[in-house]
């Protein structure tokens, strides 16, 4: 097998678990709370904490790979995050998990940064680089899906320390197979922008850190107004500092083509949507129907397995109708079964109420993860990929983060019930879904017509 594909399947294999790590322990988290005695906030932070670092640390981890090699980057990145999620399972308090799942996260953003970059580098743009990215992209799809069963089944069966040691072994062969496998990458010249760096990663956190206490605190609390309008000014300096370097962190020519700059919008609310919906379907399968972690996890069985059966179709489906067909496809599929499951109540039968808008909610979420990173790379050059697939695992997780901070917000303030506070985060998850179909139908190419040439 030629080297390019075993990259494709080092990495796929990486990402999956990094992927896998944000929903398998969605169904352990009433675990958690009963076993370290944590509050709603420290389950929370459980997920947000992970992803929060991905989103702050990933342009700055992609800029440093460019200089120092991505291979080197992407071995380092892997042995963080496999030392973390080993002291993740370890973790006797709230807070000690909390912290290490904010490494781990450093580790997810440093391996991130470069996975996309890994790809692009092996397949030369075309069919096969497209080809190459459906498959990256149904491997994020399918690992979001069956997080759920696998954080069940562990749990139930193992206990909840275990979604987290499960990364251990698969940590280990990823740092064997990367130098065997992963060609290094040639080291740009230049400065590493320490300044934009530290703007880039603290404005994130910041704008995330604000939203996410706003569930807690208020929206009128001092010190979430306060990280809100510094992370956005962080943020705004930044961008206006890339404008002019020399060598940007982010280039602002990724966001020339329309469909790029589409793609990164329409993924951050539809990543929003997609890890809330999650965590409040665990809490609901949980907490209003009772079920034990193991059952939890099987419930999502209709949506892990058409995930599976759809991911196993996407290239040949993308190449009969076009990404962009495809795109619009998965944001109205996983709309229609957010808003479906938005109907919960203490009384919703399964099959009728969860199961078949599960079946809805998961074609969306096959179609649209994958074809969403296509686009995202659409028309990259070669020496901005790692710029570009940081920016989209940015969007990715920093909409994960925000996303579900602002739909915690909405839980907290619905009725008193859990089934009516889960509703009520799902109907807002419905609404993202639909800001991201208006940002899909805006950005899709338009038909050009061809005059036909002049007969004698």
């Amino acid at each position: 097998m030629d080297r390019k594909w075993w990259t494709l399947i080092t990495v796929s294999v990486a990402t999956f678990m990094l992927l896998l790590d944000i929903t398998v322990v969605n169904t352990a988290l009433p675990a958690i709370e009963e076993d370290l005695n944590a509050s709603f906030t420290d389950l929370q932070w459980v997920i947000d904490a992970y992803t929060l670092s991905l989103a702050a640390l990933v342009l700055t981890a992609g800029s440093l790979a460019d200089r120092l090699g991505r291979r080197r980057v992407f071995g380092v990145g892997v042995g963080i995050f496999t030392v973390a999620s080993l002291a993740a399972g370890l973790a006797t308090d709230p807070t000690m998990l909390n912290i290490d799942r904010a490494i781990q996260g450093i580790g997810g953003a440093i391996m991130f940064a470069v996975s996309l970059a890994l790809i692009a580098q092996e397949f030369a743009a075309g069919r096969e680089r497209a080809m190459a990215m459906a498959t990256y992209g149904a491997t994020i799809g399918i690992a979001v899906a069956i997080g759920p069963l696998v954080g069940g089944a562990l749990t139930d069966g193992l206990g909840w320390r275990s979604v987290f040691l499960l990364n251990v072994p698969i940590g280990i062969a990823a740092m064997l197979a990367a130098p065997r496998y992963l060609a290094e990458s040639e080291r740009r010249a230049g400065r590493f922008d320490l300044v934009s760096g530290v703007m880039s990663t603290l404005g994130a956190s910041l704008l995330v850190y604000g939203i996410v206490r706003s569930a807690s605190a208020g929206w009128g609390h001092a010190v979430t107004l306060a990280a809100l309008a510094a992370g956005l000014g962080l943020v705004a300096l930044f961008v206006a500092g890339q404008a002019r370097a020399a060598q940007p962190i982010m280039p602002l020519r990724l966001f020339d083509s329309r469909e790029r700059s589409g793609a990164y919008a329409a993924r951050f609310l539809f990543t929003g949507a997609l890890v809330s919906s999650t965590f409040f379907m665990t809490q609901y399968l949980q907490g209003v129907s009772g079920y034990s972690p193991l059952q939890a996890g099987l419930a999502f069985l209709p949506l892990t397995t058409v995930v599976l059966a759809v991911a196993l179709c996407l290239p040949r489906l993308t190449r009969r109708f076009g990404n962009a067909h495809l795109l619009i496809a998965g944001i109205v599929f996983i709309m229609i079964g957010a808003a479906w499951l938005s109907r919960v109540a203490g009384d919703t039968a399964y099959v009728t109420g969860v199961a078949l808008p599960m079946i809805v909610f998961g074609i969306g979420q096959a179609f649209g993860l994958s074809t969403l990173t296509t686009a995202g790379m659409a028309g990259v050059v070669a020496d901005d990929a790692g710029a570009a697939g940081g920016l989209i695992n940015v969007v990715h997780h920093l909409g994960g983060a925000v996303g579900l901070g602002i739909l915690v917000t909405v839980f907290d303030a619905a009725g008193p019930g859990l089934a009516e506070r889960v509703s009520a985060a799902l109907s807002g998850a419905a609404v993202l879904l639909a800001l991201a179909l208006v940002v899909v139908l805006v950005i899709r190419p338009r038909q050009v017509a061809v005059a036909k040439p002049a007969t004698a």
